[in-house]
This record gives structure tokens, C-alpha cells and sequence, in this order.
């Protein structure tokens, strides 16, 4: 058997004395990982990095093997996303969220999204509002998503501040006034398609809003915590990003 893709590479580990398992996330082949002989070799180490992006042929006797990669570098971006602490803390969250999907399983619109927040990492104007969108998107890819579309309470489309933590739906700024103690932020980025770059304090509550589901739909029945990265990469943002 054999294919051919294009993909973002999420992990790699040692095997052997002298190859390489690497997990790339592929366009159409989904989270998927293959062997790659002579993956350790000095001249391979530059571009066997997460946050590299490669072609790739995969090959196997059959579909249910491991396989055997063999790997082009088209972006090499992972030297320039380990530069800085805040990059490199992005990076490991958007792997760390990628490996939430199952193997083999494609997610073509998740691959591209994937890909823009890559290339955007660097910049901690806008690298945080794409990785808390990026959130959103993985929660409704994974069949959590939430509801920001309208009230629950009064159906109004206006002045939606708020998340329910019960039911995942936005709730209005009058509606949710009594109860607002158990309600989760909505900041306003996550609704608007605007350009304008979210503050610090907006980012932060949209974090608190993604960590929350996260934690309770995602990685909680699966016995995991959130990763470290994603409180690291927050304090790792310059204190006047956004």
C-alpha cells in the first residue's frame, strides 16, 4: 500500500539505534504516524522537528501497519517557533491538541487551521486569538462544540458576554446578570469575524472559557489533564500582547 500527503509534523521519537517514529498531522490521511529509517541522522534533525511541514510518502504490506515514511521538508518554521518561549509554548499546546484526534480519523478543515495558526505563532498579537479559536474549532470537531450563536435564556443575538457551564450556550449580559458568579466569560472576539486584536484580559477569559470544556468534555474522561502549555504559553505572552 501506498499514499502521498502533505503534513504538520506533531511529534517524533526515537526507535532504534538509528530510525524515527514521526506523528504528523496529514490533509487526508488524518493524525498518523510512520516510520522513518535514518530519522536520527544529523542531516534529518533539522527537518524531523514539530511545526515543520513536509511531503511525505507512506508505505506498508497493509493499511493496519505501522508503515515506513519517506519525508520532503517543504517549511522549515520550527527553529523560528522555538526563538521565543511564547512561540515555542504555542507549538507544544497546538501538538498537544492535535493528538486529541484519532489516529487515521481525516480532518481536512482542522489540518488548514492547524496550519495559519503555525505560521502565526510568532506573532503575540494574533497568535492567541487564532490558538483560542483554534480551541473552539477542535471542540466542535470533537462534537463539543458550543452554542455562541444566540441566548439561551431570551434568544437575543445581542450583548452575548457569557457561557453557560451546563449547557456550552451563550447567554446575554441581562440575562445572565443573577448568575454571572457561575457563568464563564464570552469574550467578544470568539463571536465576530473582526480584525481588530483582542486585550490581554480578553485573551485570558477565552482560555478560562476553552480550558473549561476542554477539561470536562476532552481530556477529563480520558483520565488527562490540560497540558502544561496551555497555562505556560499565557505566561509566557508579553504582558502587553493583544
Amino acid at each position: 500500500m501506498e499514499w502521498h500527503d502533505e503534513g504538520l509534523i506533531i511529534g517524533m521519537r526515537k526507535h532504534g539505534e538509528t530510525s524515527a517514529i514521526l506523528e504528523v498531522m496529514t490533509r487526508a490521511h488524518g493524525r498518523h504516524l510512520g516510520l522513518v529509517k535514518g530519522g536520527r541522522a544529523k542531516r534529518m534533525q533539522p527537518v524531523l522537528q514539530a511545526g515543520n511541514s513536509i511531503r511525505l510518502v507512506w508505505r506498508a504490506r497493509l493499511d493496519e501497519h505501522l508503515g515506513f515514511y519517506a519525508v520532503e521538508a517543504t517549511d522549515l518554521r520550527a527553529a523560528q517557533l522555538m526563538a521565543t518561549k511564547a512561540s515555542l509554548q504555542g507549538l507544544n499546546l497546538l501538538t498537544a491538541l492535535l493528538r486529541l484526534l484519532a489516529e487515521r480519523d481525516p480532518h481536512m478543515g482542522l489540518y488548514d487551521a492547524a496550519l495559519f495558526v503555525a505560521d502565526r505563532l510568532t506573532d503575540t498579537k494574533l497568535g492567541p486569538a487564532l490558538l483560542a479559536r483554534f480551541e473552539l474549532a477542535l471542540l466542535v470537531e470533537l462534537g463539543f462544540g458550543l452554542d455562541l450563536s444566540c441566548c439561551a435564556a431570551t434568544g437575543t443575538t445581542a450583548d452575548l458576554v457569557y457561557v453557560s457551564p451546563k449547557s456550552g450556550r451563550a447567554v446575554s449580559r441581562l440575562a445572565g446578570e443573577p448568575y454571572r458568579e457561575r457563568l464563564l466569560p464570552l469574550p467578544a472576539f470568539l463571536r465576530d469575524d473582526s480584525d481588530d486584536m483582542p486585550s490581554r484580559a480578553e485573551v485570558r477569559d477565552a482560555f478560562i472559557l476553552t480550558a473549561f470544556f476542554l477539561t470536562r468534555d476532552v481530556f477529563g474522561p480520558r483520565g488527562q489533564a490540560m497540558p502544561d502549555a496551555h497555562a505556560a504559553y499565557l505566561a509566557a505572552l508579553p504582558k502587553d500582547a493583544g
